[in-house]
């Protein structure tokens, strides 16, 4: 059922282009979730084809994960911790979220302060709900903007460039159907999450040294 709606709204793409770019991933930003895999690296595929412009997509992209992050930032204001605790434990299965997703990225933003929200952009799972305790703490919106659109940026980029590496190797695949599945997206995916572990440590090491220093001051 759920590789069913994946593939109807990778379809979506290619009927609405850009625009629909930036829905899919606004929804897949906010509490309704599904991989970002699915849609990015197809829009860099078209784009290596000429059927698609790479900088375009990658901005709908962009848009499109800010545009859900606020929705789940504005959605923490609203209705709180206890309440959303208490949504999530009842509607989970429509959610596609367990409330043990949302506390990992409570204890995430509790670890790592407002630089969660840069990070967990970068992190499966922690990814869709690290904008909810950003909410729920009332996070600047200046910074929480930044911050997301920073992490989402990097991680568009590579999703877009992947697709667009497949695009100009297009022996690697048979056609968008076979890339939605393709192992080369995945391999490709997996290489670049690993590689971004050791800037992603280095970045929350200077953040906590920044901060301890201007407290101590």
């Amino acid at each position: 059922m759920l590789a069913t709606v994946v593939h109807w709204l990778t379809e979506t793409i290619f009927v609405l282009g850009y625009p629909g770019i930036v829905a899919l991933m606004a929804i897949e930003s906010s509490f309704f979730p599904f991989p970002s895999e699915v849609v990015l690296p197809p829009a860099g595929y078209l784009a290596a084809q000429g059927r698609m412009n790479a900088f375009l997509a990658f901005g709908a992209g962009l848009l499109g994960s800010v545009i859900g992050a606020l929705f789940n930032y504005y959605l923490a204001v609203a209705l709180g911790r206890p309440l959303l605790h208490r949504l999530v434990q009842r509607y989970h299965r429509y959610l596609l979220m367990r409330e043990s997703s949302l506390e990992k990225a409570e204890a995430y933003f509790r670890r790592h302060g407002e630089i969660s929200t840069f990070v967990g952009r970068l992190i499966p799972v922690i990814r869709q709900l690290i904008s909810v305790p950003a909410g729920i703490s009332r996070m600047r919106l200046d910074r929480f903007v930044l911050y997301t659109s920073i992490g989402a940026g990097i991680w568009c980029a590579v999703l877009t460039a992947i697709g667009y590496l497949v695009g100009r190797n297009a022996g690697m695949v048979s056609g968008i159907d076979s890339l939605i599945e393709s192992p080369e997206i995945r391999r490709y995916t997996g290489i670049a999450a690993l590689a971004l572990l050791p800037i992603l440590a280095i970045v929350v090491a200077v953040y906590v040294v920044r901060i301890r220093r201007s407290e101590r001051q």
